[in-house]
């Protein structure tokens, strides 16, 4: 049996995760199969996503899965996730915003997406670093984002934090 690698990066928005993450799984995997969750939600959202796309060579597979992540393998080695934020945006909306609906369906399905593959590179956002929110909803969001990130992290064999484009290297 192969050893497991879980490697969780996180930190704010446009902190450089995903540069970042794509060099590692880059180093592990001549060829990386990239899971992108996002959707495609309005014309500015497309250009950010353009960007991604463009960055990344002919080498990687990509595979766009906005719900149900655990049925992808990736095609070699290390499968990269960019991201459990935008994931579990997609996972609440379905769920209605039933936190505890989408809790156990975020855990169940990142489990099993961990099981079946030996390397995965996973980018994630600390959003819960500012004000409390004032809506009901968008609290819940930031709430279940806080508990995933628990999970996740404590599960990982390496976690690191993104500040201004600079590594932390917070466990492994």
């Amino acid at each position: 049996m192969s050893t497991k690698i879980v490697h969780i990066i996180t930190g704010g928005q446009r902190s450089g995760k995903s540069e970042y993450g794509e060099t590692i799984a880059l180093n592990l995997d001549d060829a990386p199969t990239y899971l992108a969750t996002s959707k495609y939600w309005d014309d500015e959202y497309c250009k950010r996503i353009e960007i991604h796309k463009q960055r990344r060579t002919d080498n990687w597979t990509t595979i766009e899965e906005e719900l149900d992540i655990s049925k992808i393998t990736a095609v070699n080695k290390v499968l990269f996730v960019d991201c459990i934020t935008l994931w579990i945006t997609n996972v609440m909306d379905h769920f209605k915003y039933d936190a505890t609906l989408s809790y156990d369906f975020v855990i169940k399905e990142w489990d099993l997406l961990c099981k079946e593959n030996s390397i995965v590179i996973a980018i994630t956002n600390e959003i819960g670093l500012g004000v409390i929110p004032m809506e009901k909803a968008t609290r819940q969001f930031v709430d279940l984002q806080g508990k995933v990130n628990q999970y996740i992290a404590k599960k990982a064999t390496k976690v690191d934090f993104m500040v201004s484009g600079i590594p932390i290297h917070t466990k492994g």
